[in-house]
């Protein structure tokens, strides 16, 4: 595969940005992953609304988008109102059709990068509890679990539990 290219998302990916989200959840919904996300839930409107208020990521290779990752600087629905000092990483998601394994940890470590580069020193996620696999990915990839949210409200469906990551990363100095 060819080597990944990091650039914000633009109007002109929203379309691709759906695509990609409805592809990872069927490829969950496919390995028996049910209560994560489903295909449909996220439209162009929710990707919008988030590079509005944040940051919305691409990765790219041979110029096709092939993941992408939302960066929050604020997070009070899971985290409660909380200083300055984290990014919060949402929806990383792979185009598991045309990645290598390890994709993902790459989104996941430009996505830390980034946030040291704004200053922060954590960055900061939350997985869905009853997720065993997805909880032990974050571990692995060097979070730790810092407390769990019950009842987070969610797109077009019931409220659920999550666990509430977080990780150093160097270069952060606020």
């Amino acid at each position: 595969m060819a080597a990944l290219r990091f650039r914000l998302a633009g109007d002109a990916d929203l379309v691709s940005l759906v695509r990609l989200r409805d592809d990872a959840a069927r490829w969950m919904l496919a390995r028996g992953v049910t209560g994560q996300w489903q295909p449909g839930e996220l439209g162009v409107d929710h990707f919008r609304r988030i590079m509005e208020n944040g940051e919305v990521w691409l990765a790219e290779a041979a110029g096709r988008v092939v993941g992408a990752w939302e960066l929050w600087w604020e997070d009070e629905q899971a985290w409660g109102p909380q200083p300055s000092t984290a990014g919060y990483v949402h929806r990383l998601m792979v185009d598991h059709g045309t990645v290598p394994p390890g994709t993902g940890r790459e989104l996941l470590r430009a996505a830390e990068r980034r946030v040291a580069e704004a200053g922060r020193p954590l960055v900061r996620l939350d997985c869905l509890a009853g997720n065993a696999s997805l909880n032990a990915y974050y571990l692995d990839a060097g979070y730790r679990v810092v407390g769990r949210t019950e009842g987070k409200p969610q797109p077009g469906g019931t409220p659920k539990s999550f666990t509430l990551l977080e990780k150093s990363v160097p270069g952060g100095t606020e």
